[in-house]
C-alpha cells in the first residue's frame, strides 16, 4: 500500500477510517494529489472520480443522504472548493453530513499572486458545522519552508518537536470536526495546506493516532405529564409533518394519531409517511378556503388550538400563510437538533427523535370527543373527487402529465424530484407508500437535483426515477457526466421550455423581458445532450404518446433512459390556477 510521504495527508485518510468514512469523491487536481494518493491506494476507501466540483458535491450529498452517514468530497485548492458551496448549503439546512476536505496552498503563498490560491479557511462559516484548518506540516519540505515561511519555523525548538505539536494541533481539530459531522448530521470543512513536492510516496505510514470513536448514548426524553394534558384538552390539534426520511417514524404510532377524532394530519410527498387518513395534498385543502366568501370562518374552523411539526421544511406556501395569520396557541417542534419557528409560534422544541418523543408521549394520551377530523375528511373527499373529475377534462399540460407520469411509477422505485414546479406538482397527487421520495429542499435550489438523484442512486437497491422540468435539467446537466450512473436509472423531463413557475407568480406578463430574464425560454434539443451521454432518449408531445412510452419506459436496458415530455408553455399555468378554481 503507498501512502504520501505528507503527514498530515495520512493523518486526514486515518481519521476517515476511524470514524467509518469510506466513500470519497475526488475532483481532480495537482495541490490536493497528496490526499488523492492516500486515499486511491487504500481499498478501504471507496473513490469515485467526478470532474466537476459542484456535482462532485451533490453526487456526495446523495450517497450521505441514503447512508445517513458522512461521505467525503476532495478537491484541490483555489476556486475549486467554492463551487461545493450550493451542496454545503443544500447540507448544512437538510442536515447531511458532508465532509468537505480541501487542498490548500501554505498561508505564505497566500495573496502574493501565486496561481489557484484564495483564502480557504472559514470560507464556508455561515453554512459549516465546523471549519477544522490545519496546520502546516514542517517535517516535509523543511528548507523551503525555512526560506518562504517566515515565522513558520521556530529556531529555538527542533523541527521534530515542532512537527509534533502541529501534529497533536491536527489531530485534535480533525477529531471534533469528524465526532461533529457524525453526531449532528452536519456538514464540515477540512482544509489541509500542503507544500511541494507533492507526489512523493512511502510504503510506511508515520502518524496514526490510538483513537476509537464511540457515539453517544441520547439522553431520555423530558418529563410530558405536563405536555399530555394539554394535548388532551386541546380539541383541534394539526399535525404538520416535512420532509422525512422513509421509515424514520414507527407506523404504530403514526396509526394513533391519525385515529384520533381531534387530530388531522398533513403530510407532503417528501414527508414519506402513509396512512388513508392523512391529508397528503395541502393546498388543494387550503386554496378552496381562499377562494370562498366566508373563507375567514372556515379557516378559524379549520384553525388549530395546537400544531405539532417534525421533519424537514415545508414546500407549501399556502399553509405558512395560514398558519402565520391563524396562530395556534401552542406550536410544539419534535427534532433533536433543531426548530425552525416557521409560523412565528413556536413555544416548545423537543430536544430528541421522534419515535422517542412519541414512545413516552402517546401512552399518556386519551381520546376526546372532537369533529376536527370527520369534517375535514369529508371536504378532503370531495376535493379528491373534484380533482379526478377536472384531470378528465383538461388538455395536455405539465398537470395532466405529471398525473400520468405519478401513476406510472412501479413500486419499489427510489424517486427523486427536482425543485420549482417539479416539486410542487408532486404534492398534489399520491404517491405509492412503496416508493421512496427525496428532494432537495434544504435551500431548495435547482442546482443540483441530478447529481444528488445520480449519487443516491449507488447505495439504494431500488431502481431510481429522478422527475425534473427543463430549466433544472439542463442546469445540472454535468451532472451526468459521470461514470457511475447505473443502466436502471429514469429521467423524465417535462419541458414546457423555460422556468414554467414564473408563469404562475404574481407580476407575469407577456412581455420580452419577461420571456428572457424571468421565464428565459430556450430551444436546447435534449436528444444531443443524451447523446452525448449515452443516455437513451425519446420525446412525446400528447397524451397518447405518453402513456404508450411510459409502457416501455421502465423496462430493463443496457444504459439509463430519459423521458421527455413537451408541454405547451402558454397554458400550463392557467391550467393549475383554474384546478383550485375547479375544486372550489
Amino acid at each position: 500500500m503507498k501512502y504520501s510521504t505528507i503527514p498530515s495527508a495520512q493523518t486526514v485518510a486515518h481519521y476517515c477510517k476511524i470514524y467509518g468514512i469510506k466513500d470519497i469523491v475526488i475532483s481532480p487536481g495537482s495541490r490536493n494529489a497528496p490526499l488523492t494518493i492516500t486515499f486511491t491506494e487504500d481499498e478501504y476507501f471507496n473513490c469515485f472520480s467526478v470532474v466537476d466540483e459542484r456535482c462532485a458535491a451533490f453526487f456526495a450529498l446523495g450517497m450521505a443522504q441514503q447512508q445517513q452517514k458522512p461521505v467525503a468530497v476532495l478537491c484541490t485548492s483555489g476556486s475549486a472548493l467554492l463551487n461545493y458551496y450550493p451542496a454545503i448549503s443544500e447540507a448544512f439546512y437538510s442536515d447531511i453530513p458532508l465532509v468537505v476536505i480541501s487542498a490548500d496552498r501554505p498561508s505564505y503563498k497566500i495573496d502574493i499572486g501565486d496561481g489557484q490560491t484564495i483564502r480557504q479557511d472559514h470560507v464556508f462559516d455561515r453554512h459549516i458545522g465546523y471549519s477544522a484548518n490545519l496546520k502546516l506540516d514542517v517535517s516535509h519540505a523543511t528548507e523551503t519552508i525555512k526560506k518562504q515561511g517566515k515565522g513558520l519555523l521556530s529556531l529555538s525548538m527542533s523541527v521534530e518537536k515542532q512537527q509534533a505539536q502541529i501534529e497533536a494541533y491536527n489531530d485534535k481539530e480533525l477529531g471534533q470536526a469528524f465526532q461533529l459531522a457524525i453526531e449532528t448530521m452536519s456538514p464540515v470543512h477540512i482544509n489541509v495546506p500542503f507544500e511541494e513536492p507533492l507526489y512523493n510516496t512511502t510504503t510506511t505510514p508515520n502518524h496514526q493516532p490510538a483513537l476509537v470513536y464511540q457515539k453517544p448514548v441520547l439522553e431520555a426524553v423530558e418529563d410530558l405529564s405536563a405536555f399530555a394534558a394539554t394535548w388532551n384538552n386541546a380539541k383541534r390539534k394539526l399535525v404538520l409533518v416535512g420532509v422525512e426520511y422513509p421509515n424514520a417514524v414507527a407506523q404504530e404510532y403514526l396509526d394513533v394519531l391519525a385515529n384520533d377524532a381531534s387530530v388531522i394530519v398533513l403530510t407532503e410527498t417528501t414527508s414519506n409517511l402513509h396512512h388513508p387518513n392523512f391529508f397528503k395534498s395541502i393546498d388543494s385543502l387550503i386554496a378552496p378556503i381562499e377562494k370562498s366568501a366566508n373563507s375567514d370562518e372556515l379557516f378559524k374552523k379549520l384553525q388549530p388550538d395546537l400544531i405539532l411539526t417534525f421533519g424537514g421544511l415545508i414546500v407549501s406556501k399556502k399553509i405558512k400563510s395560514f398558519l402565520r395569520k391563524y396562530k395556534a396557541a401552542q406550536h410544539w417542534h419534535i427534532d433533536a437538533k433543531k426548530a425552525y419557528d416557521t409560523f412565528f409560534s413556536i413555544t416548545h422544541h423537543f430536544e430528541t427523535s421522534e419515535n422517542t418523543f412519541f414512545k413516552s408521549f402517546l401512552p399518556k394520551v386519551k381520546p376526546i370527543d372532537s369533529d376536527y377530523y370527520s369534517y375535514w375528511a369529508a371536504v378532503k373527499k370531495k376535493y379528491e373527487a373534484k380533482r379526478n373529475q377536472y384531470l378528465k377534462e383538461i388538455p395536455f399540460s405539465d398537470m395532466l402529465a405529471f398525473s400520468k407520469v405519478a401513476n406510472s411509477i412501479p413500486e419499489n422505485y427510489q424517486l427523486h424530484l427536482a425543485n420549482s414546479s417539479t416539486v410542487r406538482y408532486a404534492q398534489l397527487f399520491t404517491i405509492a407508500p412503496s416508493i421512496t421520495v427525496f428532494c432537495n429542499r434544504g435551500t431548495s435550489g435547482i442546482d443540483g437535483s441530478t447529481s444528488t438523484a445520480v449519487g443516491a442512486a449507488v447505495y439504494n437497491q431500488k431502481p431510481t426515477l429522478l422527475i425534473t422540468g427543463d430549466l433544472s435539467f439542463l442546469y445540472d446537466s454535468n451532472g451526468l457526466w459521470n461514470k457511475n450512473i447505473r443502466s436502471d436509472f429514469r429521467i423524465i423531463v417535462l419541458n414546457n421550455d423555460g422556468g414554467g413557475i414564473f408563469r404562475i407568480l404574481p407580476g407575469q406578463e407577456e412581455t420580452e423581458n419577461f420571456e428572457t430574464f424571468f421565464e428565459t425560454t430556450h430551444a436546447i434539443d435534449l436528444a444531443k445532450l443524451c447523446s452525448s451521454y449515452d443516455i437513451s432518449h425519446e420525446a412525446v408531445e400528447n397524451e397518447k404518446n405518453l402513456e404508450k412510452a411510459l409502457i416501455n419506459f421502465y423496462k430493463s436496458s443496457k444504459i439509463p433512459k430519459l423521458l421527455e415530455i413537451k408541454t405547451p408553455r402558454f397554458i400550463n399555468n392557467k391550467i393549475l390556477l383554474s384546478y383550485f378554481d375547479f375544486i372550489s
